[in-house]
């Protein structure tokens, strides 16, 4: 017996699962995994039922929400390239990669339960995060503005560093720097 794929959201459901989602990312950023379901529904302008109704767990809502973001970094990759020259678009990634960390740091605590409930949320993150880096630093090196021979890992590892740095919100100006410092590492250079 073949199962029938999911029907796609109305564009209403669609609108209201995505503001919970938002609204979750800022629910366990800011008040950690004890945050009220009921508080979260209300910030996204819907109902108890419509939150259940999407996610009919609070570890299903945190998991979908981690997911979400690191979705929305990832598919940011062919976007960035579609508006700006590879070496800005990589440029502008990594101002996103640092928010992501934020966004994950500050959901470490409710992402530490759902993976005591036995779920993995980060399963796709390497994969999907070296798929969209690789893709802004092949185009950068095609386009001659970015060294070829720079290992994604290495990158992923060194704005990792840098979010650690200058985690904090009141340091966004030193993370910012610090960025641009690493971009000018990954600039091509004729004869280098």
């Amino acid at each position: 017996m073949a199962h029938a794929a999911p029907r796609p959201l109305r564009a209403d459901a669609q609108r209201n699962r995505q503001r919970l989602l938002d609204a979750a990312v800022r629910a366990f950023s800011q008040g950690g995994p004890e945050v009220t379901l009921e508080s979260i529904a209300r910030d996204a302008g819907v109902g108890i039922g419509t939150l259940y109704r999407h996610f009919p767990t609070r570890e299903a809502l945190v998991e979908a929400a981690y997911r979400n973001e690191l979705g929305k970094l990832c598919d940011a990759a062919p976007d960035l390239l579609d508006r700006l020259p590879p070496e800005r678009a990589v440029r502008a990634w990594m101002d996103l990669f640092i928010d992501y960390l934020a966004a994950k740091r500050g959901m470490a605590d409710a992402l530490r339960l759902v993976i005591a409930a036995g779920a993995n949320p980060y399963a796709e993150s390497r994969d999907r995060l070296y798929g969209a880096l690789d893709l802004l630093l092949r185009a950068g090196a095609e386009a001659g503005t970015v060294r070829a021979d720079v290992a994604v890992a290495d990158v992923l590892a060194s704005l990792s560093g840098v979010s650690l740095a200058a985690g904090e919100p009141d340091r966004r100006d030193q993370a910012r720097r610090l960025l641009d410092l690493l971009m000018d590492g990954l600039r091509y250079r004729a004869g280098s």
